[in-house]
């Protein structure tokens, strides 16, 4: 293994869904030219293989089948310059509209709950951010994935907020769907993602609190700099 030619921070943003994780992590990262990694894509992914492959009928998870499926995922991100994010991809094939669909969103939590997933996708993380210089979000990041994480950051945010934001996202995308199906679908993930018993949903002890449903991305960058500057005093 090569060593680190310099240690740098690891920032874990974990939170609930539509929250804004991922665009609060994606501002984080070009601020202190860290690399950014959304692990939620990365399960999205695994249930996108998972339905092209039979794994997922009428949405329901066969888990032995998507076990069998692990070893031959191939996941990996590039680097976008238009959108200063890295796109995800799987066996080659770039994936980031696919996998934001509503139809994965409803099987997501399901396909995440399998500890032989969790398990895979964790190593991954954490070879990923081994030498730190990353901001990741997620469900379990400051818990399970980097539990030594320098930073911790929880989010979360009033549930309407959160479905406007969820059906904004997906009306720009040319989806159409109901707030009623988005709310649906938020409440669910809260609950599987909170219950289940590898990893659950949960704000690590030392994790920071971030309410965001009623901040601008620019008032919660102003957040985080309060937060780098007491940690430069500290």
């Amino acid at each position: 293994m090569e060593s680190c030619p310099e240690k740098k921070l690891t920032i874990a943003v974990d939170g609930f869904s539509s929250c804004g994780k991922s665009t609060f992590a994606q501002q984080i990262a070009a601020r202190l030219g860290y690399v950014f990694i959304d692990s939620g894509a990365m399960y999205r992914a695994v249930t996108l293989y998972a339905m092209r492959h039979g794994a997922i009928e009428r949405g329901v998870v066969d888990n032995e089948k998507l076990i069998s499926l692990l070893d031959d995922i191939d996941i990996g991100f590039r680097f976008n310059p238009s959108r200063g994010a890295s796109d995800i991809y799987v066996d080659g094939e770039m994936v980031e509209a696919q996998i934001r669909t509503i139809d994965v969103s409803n099987c997501v939590s399901s396909v995440s709950s399998v500890p032989q997933v969790r398990a895979k996708l964790v190593a991954m993380q954490q070879a990923m951010g081994r030498c730190g210089g990353i901001v990741m979000d997620g469900r379990d990041i400051g818990t399970a994935v980097f539990p030594r994480a320098e930073i911790k950051i929880f989010m979360t945010a009033d549930m309407a907020v959160r479905v406007q934001r969820r059906y904004d996202e997906l009306r720009a995308r040319g989806e159409e769907v109901s707030r009623e199906q988005i709310e649906q679908n938020i409440r669910l993930r809260d609950r599987e993602d909170q219950q289940r018993k590898v990893s659950p949903l949960r704000r690590a002890d030392d994790a920071l609190l971030l309410d965001n449903s009623r901040m601008t991305v620019a008032q919660q960058m102003e957040w985080f700099e309060g937060v780098m500057r007491d940690r430069i005093k500290n």
